[in-house]
């Protein structure tokens, strides 16, 4: 397919480097432009002192077929890259567990039933009940107009007490990020489906042994950069150019790019900037805005070597801290990530009380770990979109209104919430759109 400008994608994101690879691969010429120093966006390695960390701890699951499938195209090892575990889900109350719920070796569903049945810390009743809104899972298929919080769905579902706070709630927090009494039902369920209701392996547990950048932002630009394609960092885009006849090129500070077409792989408040100064994307720029965002704080707190959690992953109730990741995994014994996701009070919180906190929280579950000898706390205020109820009719397609300008982003229509499989899914779509239009 000849073309007589790039493909200029703005955002070095895990959607836009996804866009960027598919059309790579079918000989389409491509810039990608990257106002950081550094690609991976939101989901990417940073520099502290004399460590490399992430900018927020992330964890996949086997239901990530885009990803997986990303990462097998450039040459990445899974094996290498992610400790595989089935799904097992620990939470602790003070020192002692207050659930437990492994996955077994078992086909699906048997898998989900083996491990309801078997779960430490619910009752009879919080076993039937679990397994009733499993059997009905698949006949729920929730409509965009007629979509309910998470909390109604469990609620008319018969859900008790003590699985929404042990189950259902950390699961709602953990994927969608927003509060319980505001997250979509309808997302909720599609996710639950994604990694539940599938193959078995699709509910395993994928724990990065390596730093996000190293497992997909560094070998995609490995990839690219091999095949000709020009990457740009610390490049920010201040203007399109669209004319009548659609798109025509991106200025970064006076500097004029032409382009064929334009893909805004930027998070949606930078697209929406992007394109507020024209007239035929305004209504496209009102939907953006309803968006929103939510926040999610990731502190790491280094501990001696020796200091271990007895899982890769550990979440806590009733606490400050939602979840804790033991970085020993990815090659940094003793340091914990502990992440608080969504809004709430905590937000108004500065460093050394939130630090303190979480610290004290650690210490009363864990009692003979000594004190933290370094911590770092990243706040990333708009880490997603707000997957509030009825989110799904205003998310946009990957195609605008103008010729040529795409959009790409887990905050497009992928029907996942926003997680690293929905930026790729939406970036490789994006960019089938982009080789279907010719």
């Amino acid at each position: 397919m000849p073309e007589r400008h790039p493909v200029v994608i703005v955002g070095g994101g895990w959607a836009g480097l996804a866009a960027a690879v598919e059309l790579c691969a079918h000989d389409i010429p491509v810039i990608v432009l990257e106002s950081a120093r550094q690609l991976g966006g939101r989901a990417r390695s940073i520099h502290a002192g004399d460590m490399i960390i992430d900018n927020g701890q992330h964890l996949f699951i086997g239901a990530y077929r885009s990803v997986l499938s990303l990462m097998d195209r450039i040459g990445v090892d899974r094996q290498h890259a992610f400790l595989r575990q089935p799904l097992t889900l620990r939470l602790i109350k003070g020192n002692r567990t207050s659930l437990h719920f492994k996955v077994a070796h078992l086909p699906a569903p048997l898998h989900l039933l083996s491990a309801i049945l078997t779960a430490r810390g619910l009752s009879v009743t919080d076993r039937i009940q679990a397994l009733r809104f499993g059997r009905r899972l698949p006949e729920l298929s929730i409509p965009d107009q007629e979509d309910v919080s998470v909390q109604a769905l469990l609620h008319s579902e018969a859900q008790t007490p003590a699985l929404i706070r042990k189950l259902w709630g950390p699961l709602c927090i953990a994927t969608l990020n927003t509060p319980l009494a505001e997250a979509s039902a309808r997302l909720f369920v599609h996710t639950l489906l994604e990694s539940f209701m599938g193959l078995r392996r699709h509910s395993d547990l994928l724990i990065p042994r390596l730093a996000l950048g190293e497992v997909l932002p560094l070998p995609c630009a490995d990839y690219l950069r091999q095949r000709g394609v020009r990457i740009e960092l610390g490049q920010r885009v201040t203007n399109l150019e669209i004319e009548e006849s659609g798109i025509q090129a991106v200025k970064i500070r006076g500097r004029r790019i032409d382009a064929s077409h334009v893909v805004l792989a930027a998070p949606h408040v930078i697209s929406r900037r992007l394109m507020s100064r024209h007239q035929s994307l305004q209504a496209l720029c009102a939907q953006l805005s309803g968006l929103g965002n939510e926040p999610v704080i990731t502190l790491y707190l280094q501990y001696p070597a020796q200091i271990c959690l007895p899982q890769p992953v550990l979440g806590l109730e009733d606490t400050l801290a939602q979840w804790v990741f033991d970085r020993r995994v990815c090659g940094q014994p003793g340091m914990m990530a502990v992440v608080i996701s969504a809004r709430g009070w905590h937000n108004q919180m500065n460093t050394d009380e939130l630090t303190q906190r979480v610290a004290a929280e650690l210490a009363a579950s864990f009692p003979d770990w000594p004190a933290h000898e370094q911590s770092l706390l990243i706040r990333e205020k708009r880490a997603t979109f707000s997957s509030r109820v009825g989110i799904d009719e205003i998310r946009p397609a990957n195609r605008t209104p103008v010729s040529g300008l795409w959009l790409a982003g887990d905050y497009t229509a992928t029907g996942l919430p926003a997680t690293l499989e929905g930026a790729v899914r939406s970036g490789i779509g994006c960019a089938q759109a982009i080789l279907d239009s010719h």
